[in-house]
């Protein structure tokens, strides 16, 4: 199963990502230094996700003209010029620009979040969930190198957080010299329609419903947990940045470390039986949150969270490869990021709303209706059509 392009894409998956670990964590504690709004707090984070949001159909259409390679190597010096961007703003106090350089982060991790789509198209179709959960596992290395790198270069510069940002400009440049020798499968073919109409035609098959609703309910409500918890920690209850540091880490090591089996498990059990497992995991996730607001509260929240997140995205993510037709794969792939990270950027905004204007335990009772929109898709997916 492992091939030239699935090395170059681990590559990519475990430095690229180090953007989204490194905002997560600094971006909520950055942004309330930067303005006395608390309810804008949380806006970088959220503009990063705007970013990306706003960047996947534009994504899949410039790889599904000029491919792959191009598409990636383009998100490497995007990313490494707005980490530098930012770092000048966090450098001259400007929240403003800070905005700016976490949204253009989420244009280049718009292109990054297609190395799922690219591992699946290196494959068989057999080893789909297998190499989908290969690339998404060295998230655990993109989380460790961007949450030490944090730790490690946040003085290195006279004004915190400074170096942090430029050492993640570095990072996130290193995929690019290996993507030079990525090979694209297929030709490009520039004659793709991603017309509106063509695009919404796929909401008639209620497998790809139920693969994006999936994956984007587990990424709302990871959003919104996660982006509030470095605040209600470090801000709230005067954990330590290494303590809320470490728990961010735990959290992504969680989301990841489950790739090990996830692709078994769902060629085992079924599309639909992991989903309902994700769900459940998010629900104990919530109940925890809401009576043990400690440090091992946390820890043990988190963990779960991540838990829960990674088998509802790459169950949502394996299953919508194997559900549309190939002609549809960039229209598919498009519009499933463009649900998924909507609203993932709606969460991320959110959460600093509702965690200022409420408190942590009424936010984390505020997901659970959307855990029975993903019961209720899966639910009639599975009366309508095949057993995955």
């Amino acid at each position: 199963m492992f091939n030239r392009n699935l090395f170059i894409l681990s590559i990519g998956q475990t430095f690229s990502f180090t953007a989204p670990v490194v905002n997560i964590l600094l971006s909520g504690i950055i942004g309330s230094q930067l303005i006395n709004i608390n309810y804008l707090a949380t806006l970088p984070t959220a503009m990063m996700i705007v970013g990306v949001a706003c960047s996947t159909l534009i994504a899949s259409k410039i790889m599904s003209i000029k491919g792959r390679r191009y598409g990636f190597s383009l998100a490497c010096l995007i990313s490494s010029v707005s980490s530098l961007i930012c770092a000048f703003a966090v450098y001259n106090s400007s929240f403003i620009i800070y905005c700016f350089g976490n949204l253009f982060i989420g244009f280049a991790i718009a292109f990054a979040q297609q190395y799922r789509f690219a591992a699946s198209e290196s494959v068989s179709k057999d080893n789909i969930p297998r190499a989908i959960s290969m690339v998404l596992l060295l998230g655990i290395i993109a989380a460790l190198i961007g949450s030490n790198i944090v730790s490690l270069t946040e003085n290195l510069v006279s004004i915190q957080y400074v170096g942090s940002y430029i050492s993640l400009s570095a990072l996130t440049l290193f995929p690019f010299f290996f993507f030079i020798f990525y090979k694209d499968l297929d030709k490009v073919k520039n004659n793709i329609n991603h017309s509106t109409g063509q695009i919404f035609n796929l909401f008639s098959n209620q497998k790809i419903v139920q693969a994006i609703s999936s994956a984007g309910v587990g990424y709302i409500v990871m959003s919104i947990i996660m982006t509030a918890t470095p605040i209600s920690m470090h801000l709230f209850e005067k954990f330590t940045l290494f303590k809320t540091g470490l728990i961010i880490q735990l959290h992504v090591v969680g989301m990841f470390l489950p790739s090990l089996i996830t692709g078994d498990l769902i060629k085992k059990f079924g599309h639909s039986n992991i989903i309902y497992s994700g769900v459940f995991l998010l629900f104990i996730c919530i109940i925890n949150n809401f009576f043990f607001q400690s440090y091992y509260g946390y820890m043990i929240g988190l963990i779960l969270l991540g838990i829960g997140w990674n088998f509802l995205f790459v169950s949502g993510s394996s299953l919508l490869v194997i559900s549309y037709n190939q002609e549809d794969r960039y229209r598919a792939q498009g519009l499933n990021d463009f649900i998924v990270f909507s609203t993932q950027a709606l969460g991320s905004l959110s959460a600093g709303i509702i965690l200022y204007s409420t408190n942590w335990k009424i936010l984390n009772l505020l997901c659970i209706p959307l855990l029975f929109v993903v019961l209720y898709f899966s639910l009639l997916a599975n009366k309508k059509t095949f057993k995955t």
